[in-house]
């Protein structure tokens, strides 16, 4: 047994034991009343929210907006992209509220708030009706003020008539076509440029004949035929004579000048293809044309000599292949380093061209040198691969330019429909897309 402590001991532990129980009690007292005496307010709380910066609206016709105009109504810069380019594929113009609001960047939200100031008529049959000729989207008519005799008209004078200065630019490069002059009112209204409407306005005051003369119809064509001359083969510009430069595209007038410019200023030879671009007969266009094909060499001490800038061997295009061309060749043939890249990706994305024109939907590339690149060169589209939509790969669908937008909803279709046919029924695209992506799908019939 343990011994018990004195009693002085147990008294001292017990006043201990006392006291710290009296303190417990009074703290809890004293924190009591200190807790009733405070007073809490409930903070405030604001949600703060980004500024919208306030779209002010005003009647437009959306086929004169830029970028900069588009952005003001709210378009994000792919959204204005997607747009532009589907303006493109619909003509290059939209004709109805119904054709704008198919366009997948317009959510059903922007249509309804921009629909009340869009000045375009609400169908395409209304447009094609004229039913709204009232309307204020309609183009304004020409400042015709007399008479006028078009061939004497400069491009200040076109625009003064009421045309943009792009278009008074391109009036200017159709009369040059022509040889310099209109030659009459049937030739005027085949200038593309010049609607319907605008040549009915100015029909009337046209000092022009009705009919193309007989005798210039004929030089005409005959004309005609030389502008649209396509180089296929490689040339020396040094040892050229007139008939040959005719055969290239020029007239008679011209090659004897580009001769005479080469014999007498450049004392017999073009030193470079700077000096070729120089000779003021050689437009710009035809220059771009001619330059792929431009084999220069230089007289010196009785021989030839290649020009160093000038490949000794040059790639026949005529034999490539679209689908097999590569970085060097399309840089050879006059693209930039840009472009070249840019076509090969979307060659590869695609896996292969089917026909020569999806070349020029690259974004953004030279679309002159693209259009003479398709003429001259083949196309093998055999080993494209091509499938149904029933059994094509998902990879292939999701990462495919034309299908990629469309994937997933092929794929949940395809789930319970087997049918191409039906599941074509089920997607509703609009015409064009479906065109292009029939393009690399075979018919399941």
């Amino acid at each position: 047994m343990m011994p018990k402590l004195p009693f002085q001991i147990r008294k001292r532990q017990l006043v201990s034991l006392a006291i710290f129980g009296i303190l417990i009690v009074f703290s809890q007292l004293a924190f009591s009343i200190y807790k009733k005496n405070q007073h809490y307010e409930k903070p405030q709380i604001t949600f703060i929210t980004p500024k919208v910066e306030e779209i002010i609206l005003s009647e437009f016709n959306p086929n004169d907006l830029d970028e900069k105009q588009w952005k003001h109504l709210g378009f994000t810069e792919k959204q204005i992209k997607t747009i532009l380019k589907y303006k493109e594929i619909v003509g290059g113009n939209f004709k109805s509220k119904e054709q704008f609001k198919k366009c997948y960047a317009v959510s059903e939200e922007k249509y309804q708030s921009l629909e009340n100031y869009i000045l375009l008529p609400e169908t395409n049959s209304e447009f094609k009706n004229n039913q709204f000729s009232h309307k204020p989207y309609e183009k304004k008519k020409l400042n015709i003020k007399g008479k006028f005799n078009p061939d004497s008209y400069s491009q200040k004078d076109w625009e003064n008539l009421g045309f943009s200065e792009k278009q008074s630019l391109a009036i200017l490069k159709y009369k040059s076509y022509l040889g310099g002059s209109f030659i009459s009112k049937e030739k005027l209204k085949e200038c593309f440029i010049i609607n319907d409407e605008q040549f009915s306005q100015m029909s009337h005051f046209l000092i022009l004949p009705n009919k193309t003369p007989e005798n210039l119809a004929n030089k005409f064509e005959k004309k005609k035929e030389k502008e649209v001359v396509k180089i296929s083969d490689y040339f020396d510009p040094n040892i050229l004579n007139s008939q040959e430069w005719q055969a290239l595209g020029f007239s008679e007038k011209q090659a004897n000048v580009i001769v005479n410019y080469r014999d007498k200023n450049l004392r017999g030879s073009f030193k470079s293809l700077e000096d070729v671009e120089k000779c003021f007969v050689i437009s710009k266009e035809k220059f771009e044309e001619m330059k792929p094909w431009i084999k220069l060499s230089i007289p010196e001490k009785g021989k030839q000599v290649e020009e160093k800038t000038v490949a000794t061997e040059k790639t026949d295009f005529a034999k490539i292949d679209l689908n097999k061309i590569n970085f060097k060749q399309l840089q050879e043939f006059g693209f930039t380093d840009k472009d070249s890249a840019g076509i090969l990706a979307f060659r590869k994305k695609l896996g292969g061209f089917i026909n020569k024109n999806q070349l020029l939907e690259t974004y953004e590339i030279d679309r002159k040198i693209g259009e003479r690149l398709i003429y001259v060169a083949k196309l093998d589209n055999s080993n494209v691969a091509k499938y149904t939509l029933a059994n094509a790969p998902e990879d292939w669908l999701k990462k495919h330019p034309y299908f990629k937008f469309s994937a997933d909803r092929i794929i949940f279709y395809r789930i319970t429909h087997q049918e191409d046919k039906k599941i074509w029924k089920f997607l509703k695209l609009k015409p064009e897309y479906e065109e292009k992506m029939k393009l690399y799908i075979i018919d399941d019939k």
